[in-house]
């Protein structure tokens, strides 16, 4: 990359600082007003029903990854491990219990305020993992408030009209549950309002994804970690929606212009897994020099959903819920990454092994090989995690990328 290289910074973000603020000041606003009620949940979660229901939403992965992001996980995991959660359980949940053990929390420096508010109800969805259960009970119990799940069915082939009744039903006796518990009654009209926002928001989340399968590619999977934050956070909102217009918008002048989010782009890579959030900035600025535009990702898709016409909105949201990558079986992960490598035109692929995440960790299982096999692309596999560094070598994985890229460029030879 020459020495005049520099990235061309994205307008919109801007304007995402202070909305993100907004969101986790109101939440503290919500915790000590006796008149207000929060809920966890899990990221793709029944949130809209909570929602709809007058909650004010906290997601906790959200934390956790806030917590790798301003790398102090390592300083809170042997908290949760001397509680009795074992070492290699996720990251995400020991650095998150950790923190609440110790009483610290990365949203005191970033937004003045005491950390994640106290909640009236926790709810989870096991379609990512069964370790939201076990992280959501330990709140439970540390703050006395009940918890409640949906257990859909998981590594699905086809999404089934059967399965499809059985998550719905599911859901539905959720939402008696809390009613009765709380003395409420859910308006089924906000219901089909908040779901139709959270579908707007998603729909523009996923255009905004696709301008980067243009040459040169307008945005990375480094910056969809950072903008991706009001379609999980604020799922359900206008907010969402306005913010993702404007990112659209400027996304779509890029596209015109020409503008890359990497100068002189010369090779697109596909990342599969998770982030690895400790490391975000030199894993970018990495591929940046090299001319590498990690232009898809397996997990910025994860809340691009199908779109909302109108309906049953439980019923969307029973199928949204268990029609995720995350869920689904080997077969389909690996049509959809075929597909998603066609898409974007991508050269190569990167398959991180999160050592604490294996629910979100494809390379376990010979797909890696296959897809380097059937599709003659090169795939680089290695090992590392979201948030617990003891499972990264910085040396040695840039290394493995800079001999990855060779690998690249000789193909293009």
């Amino acid at each position: 990359m020459p020495a005049t290289a520099k990235r061309i910074e994205i307008a919109a973000q801007k304007q995402l600082r202070p909305i993100v603020r907004d969101y986790f000041l109101n939440l503290d606003a919500a915790a000590s007003d006796p008149a207000r009620r929060v809920a966890w949940c899990t990221s793709i979660g029944p949130c809209e029903i909570l929602t709809a229901l007058g909650f004010e939403v906290y997601f906790p992965e959200n934390h956790g990854a806030l917590l790798g992001a301003r790398k102090v996980s390592h300083e809170y995991i042997p908290r949760a491990v001397a509680a009795g959660y074992c070492a290699e359980s996720c990251s995400y949940m020991t650095s998150d219990i950790g923190s609440a053990l110790a009483g610290f929390s990365p949203l005191t420096e970033a937004f003045g305020i005491a950390g994640p508010p106290k909640p009236d109800l926790l709810v989870y969805s096991t379609n990512q993992c069964r370790e939201v259960q076990d992280w959501w009970g330990f709140f439970g119990r540390r703050h006395e408030v009940p918890v409640l799940g949906i257990t859909p069915p998981t590594h699905l082939g086809d999404v089934t009209a059967e399965h499809i009744s059985f998550v719905r039903g599911e859901l539905a006796r959720l939402i008696d549950i809390i009613e009765t518990h709380f003395g409420m009654k859910l308006n089924e009209n906000h219901l089909t309002e908040v779901v139709a926002r959270s579908s707007r928001a998603s729909t523009l989340w996923n255009q905004i994804l696709d301008t980067a399968r243009v040459r040169p590619a307008t945005f990375t999977f480094f910056d969809g970690l950072f903008h991706m934050s009001p379609v999980i956070l604020m799922r359900g909102s206008q907010t969402a929606i306005d913010y993702y217009e404007v990112l659209l918008a400027e996304m779509s002048m890029r596209v015109r212009d020409g503008v890359g989010a990497v100068p002189n782009e010369r090779y697109r890579v596909y990342w599969e897994g998770m982030p690895i959030w400790p490391k975000l900035r030199e894993m970018s600025d990495k591929f940046f020099d090299l001319r590498a535009v990690v232009a898809a990702s397996t997990y910025c898709n994860s809340w691009a959903f199908e779109r909302f016409d109108g309906g049953d909105p439980l019923e969307w949201m029973a199928k949204t819920s268990i029609a995720i990558f995350i869920n689904r079986d080997e077969r389909f992960k690996q049509e959809f990454l075929v597909d998603m490598f066609d898409r974007f035109d991508i050269d190569g692929a990167i398959f991180h092994n999160a050592r604490t995440c294996p629910n979100n960790t494809n390379s376990r299982f010979g797909m890696a090989q296959r897809l380097r096999d059937e599709q003659d692309r090169p795939i680089l596999v290695f090992d590392g995690d979201l948030s617990d560094l003891r499972f990264f070598s910085t040396a040695q994985t840039m290394t493995n990328i800079e001999a990855f890229i060779e690998q690249l460029e000789e193909r293009k030879r």
